[in-house]
């Protein structure tokens, strides 16, 4: 099928104001863009582009004073198939995991083991491992978090998560992963656009999404404890030990976000073969 993404954003800045923007699809779904993702600016400014880190896509730029907006609109192909659900995916002993995986098991900014472990080890320590630990925590994640937009929170961390019980997307993702990472399985921090297609109607507003990846057997695999179910059409921006790592946008000046729009709309549902 084929899924049209993008956004628009606008600001108000009282004076120049550099930007970080990692709002690019993920390299790894580039063969799949019909449309490219160009970063459309109003008025039009220099965008230069690096990957961080991470290796996500990343565009730099100075804002103008006054009212600029960042937009984009793609179009992407995709297979139409829900996230992978493969119970038999084992927990790899901490010795025999990749080096590349082994970041992914510290603590980090949002995601804070250290508050986390006991709670964590006490609550599946005694259960089954690889994926039925790690759905076991979405289960409780899932349980544990009241959703709701008035409750987001731009510093809310794993640990503030877990005892206000409330959030967005992110939150659960934070949860998630610090819970993973306590018991030794490597987790990361996703964020993309996710659609509602599939799901019962009434849609809500579209945002964009968070998630997180758990590294089991050989591979890493996408765990959604907001959702909690396999979803279809989700299109990677980027990935990073947790929601600092892929701020959707960095600002270096006073700034006002006077309008924000995200659309995932499917346009066609004639399957695209993986």
């Amino acid at each position: 099928m084929q899924i049209r993404v993008g956004f628009e954003m606008a600001y108000r800045c009282p004076q120049p104001t550099p930007m970080i923007l990692a709002l690019s699809i993920h390299y790894s779904r580039a063969s799949d863009l019909v449309r490219p993702d160009h970063l459309v600016t109003s008025p039009a400014v220099p965008v230069t582009a690096y990957r961080d880190l991470f290796g996500n896509w990343c565009s730099r730029l100075v804002a103008p004073a006054g009212a600029f907006t960042l937009s984009t609109d793609a179009l992407v192909n995709d297979s139409g198939l829900a996230d992978l659900v493969v119970p038999s995916a084992p927990q790899v002993p901490v010795e025999q995991l990749p080096e590349s995986a082994l970041v992914y098991l510290l603590g980090s900014r949002y995601c804070e083991t250290e508050l986390l472990s006991d709670i964590a080890w006490q609550r599946f320590g005694h259960g089954p491992t690889g994926w039925a630990r790690v759905q076991a925590v979405c289960d409780y994640v899932h349980k544990h978090i009241q959703f709701g937009y008035q409750h987001a929170r731009r510093t809310r961390t794993a640990w503030e998560a877990w005892n206000e019980g409330v959030g967005v997307c992110r939150d659960y993702a934070h949860l998630g992963i610090a819970l993973c990472r306590s018991l030794n399985i490597p987790a990361r921090y996703c964020t993309g656009y996710l659609g509602d297609y599939g799901t019962p109607q009434p849609w809500g507003t579209m945002d964009f999404a968070g998630w997180f990846e758990a590294y089991l057997g050989d591979r890493w695999y996408t765990f959604d404890p907001r959702n909690n179910t396999p979803r279809i059409g989700r299109v990677l921006i980027a990935r990073g030990r947790d929601a600092c790592d892929v701020a959707l946008s960095s600002t270096f000046g006073p700034n006002t976000l006077e309008r924000f729009k995200v659309w995932t709309d499917v346009v066609d549902t004639t399957v695209v073969a993986p």
